[in-house]
């Protein structure tokens, strides 16, 4: 397998993942104990867990963007055409490379977040971003032949 189809393929599990833990979070605050604490680590703001529709629109986003990751990469099926999946892995990479950046800036000082999210997102949430958008941008890279 080579290097593209193995990052293709870790990125993809990795939003499938991550896809799979937001609709995880319609129905339960997992792996925190209460919604005050799910509220603290992963939104630092408010006392609640997101609106149901919210993790389920994320939830599909990111199942989304693991299929067009997976796809391109070559590990999945493809479908639909290929311009198509090239401009959505594309807008993958740059979504998660600009979350990745900006993290720090938005959620360390410009806007108010909690101690512990500010600490949770400097230490893992924006350098996975980072790393997932990298992923992605090295398929995007890879898959610029001639469109279908």
């Amino acid at each position: 397998m080579g290097a593209v189809r193995v990052t293709g393929a870790a990125v993809a599990g990795v939003l499938a993942a991550t896809g799979a833990l937001h609709a995880v979070w319609t129905v339960t605050p997992w792996p925190a104990r209460t919604p005050e604490e799910f509220a603290d680590t992963v939104i630092g703001t408010g006392d609640t867990v997101p609106p149901v529709a919210a993790c389920l629109a994320v939830a599909g986003l990111l199942g989304t963007a693991a299929y067009l990751v997976g796809a391109e990469a070559g590990v999945l099926p493809a479908a639909g055409a290929k311009r198509v999946r090239r401009a959505g892995v594309r807008t993958v990479a740059g979504v998660l490379l600009a979350r990745g950046a900006a993290g720090p800036l938005l959620f360390g000082g410009l806007t108010e977040r909690t101690e512990r999210f500010k600490r949770l997102n400097a230490r893992y949430y924006s350098p996975l971003c980072l790393a997932l958008g990298a992923g992605a941008a090295v398929v995007a890279a890879a898959g610029r032949g001639a469109d279908a």
